[in-house]
């Protein structure tokens, strides 16, 4: 059967029985090879015109903080030579070579606009045409829309507020004054490459304290034991990582960081916020030369008002405070996303009352990215097969 819509004798489209899968990330790959394995057939719709646009933006220093055997589609790996934390250029690579590998059916430049029930299928607005099927796998990722708060008097502010995703050049930030805000993954990604650069001062705004673990402990990569922290119960996964923190840092309350809220595992959970990784930003912290401040209460002209009253003049202010999915037009009609547009349900739940919706990467896994999305399309198959397709 061909996966696209077919159009009868009556010019009416019509419903392909298979899948459309939305989103060409890690994510959709994933689904999609596994639904073709299973049988399914699938077509993937993908609004860019390449596959890995995101990686291909992110600045050039970016390296996986996930283990490189970890950080594989199914059955797929890295060359020869790659390090253990694959530079972004060989995740590009590595997402084309399994596309290629499994000639999956991509089709660039179609643009997803709405989706909708109508009771025994699903109809996918997009730029080109509507499309029918009756499952719908959404792959578009989770840090989709970079997130900057609306921060008072931020538009009158003379320095410059970048995303945490447009840091660019490392050494663009020599000899500048600069305040990164957030305590969180993409915050310490950026302090580590921060804390090798000659700046003026650094300062990290912090209104929670965070979850992290260095890279490696002695020759151990940490994320190479994250199958197992993964099978744990939350509480016992908290009390590990925060053990693991104190013995590797110490107490970094005596620096200024506030106390996490909760433990690592339970904060992928509750507010999916991911586990820092530490490549050198918790030395400079402690040799003062990246120093620890409170949140922001708001800008003015020159300065950054913190919650604490003081006032710092930062030369450029890097938002490191997260992303949005952007699935609100999407899927906002149908009642499916939480308070930040996180679907409610993810891999291989589904709602009842929506049969044949599915949603892949869309929350963040000790596991990483890449091992949970063989996981959760694995599972996705699974249930369309067992429902009968």
């Amino acid at each position: 059967m061909d996966v696209r819509e077919l159009r009868g004798q009556t010019g009416q489209v019509s419903v392909s029985h298979g899948a459309i899968v939305i989103g060409a990330g890690a994510a959709g790959l994933a689904a999609a090879h596994a639904l073709i394995e299973a049988g399914v057939p699938t077509v993937i719709l993908e609004k860019e015109s390449r596959l890995a646009e995101p990686w291909h933006r992110r600045h050039e220093r970016l390296h996986l903080n996930t283990h490189r055997d970890l950080s594989v589609l199914p059955g797929a790996g890295y060359p020869a030579g790659t390090p253990a934390f694959p530079h972004r250029t060989a995740v590009i690579r590595h997402l084309n070579d399994f596309s290629q590998a499994h000639n999956l059916p991509v089709e660039f430049g179609v643009a997803v606009e709405e989706i909708a029930f109508k009771g025994d299928h699903w109809i996918v607005q997009t730029n080109a045409r509507p499309r029918l099927a009756r499952h719908v796998v959404v792959a578009t990722g989770r840090d989709r829309q970079p997130f900057i708060p609306d921060w008072k008097g931020a538009g009158d502010f003379a320095g410059r507020i970048v995303h945490s995703a447009d840091f660019g050049k490392a050494k663009h930030y020599a000899g500048k004054k600069v305040l990164v805000v957030g305590a969180g993954n993409s915050g310490f990604d950026v302090l580590n490459h921060l804390a090798g650069i000659e700046t003026r001062n650094i300062w990290l705004s912090a209104r929670n304290g965070p979850s992290i673990l260095p890279k490696r402990i002695g020759k151990i990569a940490v994320h190479r034991l994250s199958p197992f922290m993964a099978r744990l119960p939350l509480r016992v996964a908290d009390v590990a990582m925060a053990a693991t923190q104190r013995i590797v840092f110490g107490d970094l309350t005596k620096f200024g960081m506030p106390k996490a809220p909760l433990g690592g595992a339970s904060r992928l959970t509750s507010d999916y916020t991911a586990i820092a990784a530490d490549d050198g930003a918790v030395r400079a912290i402690k040799v003062g030369k990246i120093v620890v401040v409170s949140a922001i209460r708001e800008f003015t002209r020159d300065s950054v008002i913190l919650g604490n009253g003081k006032l710092i003049a930062p030369d450029i202010v890097i938002a490191a405070t997260g992303y949005r999915t952007g699935l609100e037009r999407m899927v906002g009609k149908l009642g499916v996303l939480d308070g930040k547009g996180v679907p409610l349900f993810n891999g291989g739940e589904t709602d009842p009352k929506l049969p044949g919706l599915w949603f892949t990467g869309m929350r963040p896994s000790i596991r990483g990215c890449f091992a949970n999305a063989g996981i959760q399309a694995k599972a996705i198959a699974r249930q369309i097969v067992g429902q009968g397709r």
